[in-house]
């Protein structure tokens, strides 16, 4: 008895160092790319103002400003209060779902989300021309593909993890789906209703 108490101790405060592992780490991601996608935008904005494209490797990656009320592939720009709005109910959610982090991956997976959803709602509240109505800056060119800056990075590396996690059959707090119990079989309870002298001997 005294046995199996310790092991269920032990294996509490190792879920527990375990999550706030997990937790820590997804601060760390959400605040470090949450930054480097504002740092960006910034020089963005000051070295790329009023100039033609500019070639980083050639026509592969080019650097141009353009500045976009809508949301990802410019869709629905004139719905810009509407994304902010959902942008900031994405927030709260992914900060709730946090709590029960126990998975690294999960951990990464869900700070990038909330850096990208994060940096894309900073400047639709806090750019031209007006809160909940500021257009996102973005930067990063590509051939054949709209340009975006770090947050849809993070939003779409988020995304690809996330569905990692899903496939593989890991939960949020790092169980496996199949290292849950079975569930009782019907079939068991039915005997001992029809039998109940059976299940008392």
């Amino acid at each position: 008895m005294q046995a199996a108490r310790g092991t269920s101790i032990g294996t509490a405060a190792t879920d527990g160092s375990r999550r706030r592992r997990a937790i820590l780490l997804f601060v760390l991601v959400a605040l470090t790319a949450y930054a480097v996608d504002q740092v960006t935008k910034v020089v963005a904005v000051a070295e790329l103002e009023g100039r033609s494209d500019v070639q980083v490797l050639g026509d592969l990656l080019q650097l141009n400003l353009v500045r976009n009320p809508g949301a990802a592939f410019s869709i629905g720009t004139s719905l810009t209060p509407l994304l902010s709005a959902l942008a900031a109910v994405a927030a709260l959610t992914v900060l709730w779902l946090s709590r029960r982090l126990g998975s690294k991956l999960w951990a990464v997976g869900l700070g990038l989300l909330l850096a990208g959803v994060l940096g894309n709602l900073t400047d639709r509240v806090l750019r031209a021309p007006g809160a909940f109505r500021g257009h996102v800056i973005d930067f990063l060119q590509l051939p054949n593909w709209p340009i975006f800056n770090v947050a849809d990075i993070c939003i779409n590396v988020a995304a690809g993890l996330i569905i990692l996690q899903a496939f593989r059959g890991i939960r949020l707090d790092g169980t496996r789906e199949s290292d849950l119990p079975d569930p009782p079989d019907p079939t068991d309870q039915e005997a001992v209703e029809a039998d109940p002298d059976k299940d008392s001997q």
